[in-house]
């Protein structure tokens, strides 16, 4: 990973200092962190506790994907610098109102995905592998030649894999010994790809209304090849696609949770309704848990969930079933 000085005349900057190199670790996103708990619910519910030490496992499984997350970050501030210079609000980031050095982003770079490794390591060769894929995938969606952000629909498929990783964290808490249904992971895949999606759209929309669809080319290259309505039919794609998966997976599963279904579509309808708002919460993820009305549906997802887990509903397995409607 070459991590060469900017291109951009950085004479008239200030020298980073420490504050300046700790906020590029963006500890205030750690609330995206919240994708590991399903893991963690769902494991339980489907397998059991099967981790030797389960609140260890927690503890260092939590360490390693913040200090994962947080290398990818600074790799990607470092790399976005002069990119970022063209963004309204990403203009103030740190990169790029200092003067950084290479080689101290390289160590603190290293050091986070170090100890993420080692704390991943000390839980089980599952959560190794997850935090493994993790930073590779921090690597490939921000250091060049790979860079996968600059390549339209690529770079939602390759930054939303983060969703099935943080699911396959908390998975691998309660049960190291299996890995979760293959219907779950890609309705957590193709639900980031929509969170991503839906991020660009609500970038393009205000940037481009206040600031022209020139400017978001030169802030990410992706963008060029992008257009509201493009970007508002990959968000519906990615959200069939994942209610699609969720879908076999409570019919396979436990029938009871098809009662969550109506939930599910409101959860994706407002998410989509709040991206086309000005100043949406949809280009900051971190900053969700401000939005009351989705988050009471984030809740009543969650209990109708746990309801659904505990008590039987015999009926229900006639969905399931074929029946005609005959005629005669």
């Amino acid at each position: 990973m070459a991590l060469t000085d900017s291109k951009v005349d950085t004479g008239k900057l200030p020298s980073a200092g420490i504050s300046q190199y700790l906020a590029i670790l963006r500890l205030d996103h750690s609330t995206k962190h919240v994708f590991i708990v399903p893991g963690i619910i769902l494991a339980c519910l489907l397998r059991g506790v099967r981790s030797d030490h389960p609140a260890a496992s927690i503890v260092l499984g939590l360490l390693a994907a913040v200090c994962i997350a947080s290398a990818n970050y600074v790799i990607n501030e470092w790399f976005d610098r002069d990119f970022d210079r063209h963004h309204p609000t990403k203009s103030q980031r740190s990169a790029v109102r200092s003067v950084m050095d290479g080689k101290i982003i390289g160590a603190e770079w290293l050091m986070l995905v170090a100890l993420g490794l080692l704390c991943a390591a000390a839980t089980s060769h599952l959560m190794l592998f997850a935090a493994g894929l993790f930073a590779l995938q921090g690597i490939v969606y921000n250091v060049p030649p790979l860079r996968s952000k600059d390549k339209a629909y690529f770079d939602v498929i390759s930054e939303s894999v983060n969703n099935p990783l943080r699911l396959l964290i908390g998975w691998a808490m309660i049960d190291p010994t299996s890995l979760p249904p293959g219907s779950v992971i890609l309705c957590y895949w193709f639900g980031g790809a929509f969170l991503m999606a839906a991020k660009r759209l609500s970038e393009y929309r205000e940037i481009a209304a206040s600031h022209g669809s020139e400017l978001l080319a030169r802030y990410r290259a992706s963008f060029a090849h992008y257009t509201e309505v493009s970007l508002t039919a990959s968000c519906i794609s990615y959200s069939l696609f994942s209610v699609f998966f969720l879908s076999v997976f409570l019919v396979k599963y436990r029938i009871e949770y098809i009662l969550a279904m109506p939930l599910v579509v409101m959860l994706f309808t407002t998410y989509f309704s709040m991206s086309t708002s000005p100043g949406s919460s949809a280009q900051k993820p971190e900053k969700l848990y401000g939005e009351r009305g989705l988050i009471l549906i984030v809740l009543a997802l969650v209990a109708v969930f746990l309801l659904a887990s505990f008590i039987d509903m015999p009926g229900l397995a006639r969905l399931a079933e074929q029946h005609y409607i005959t005629l005669q």
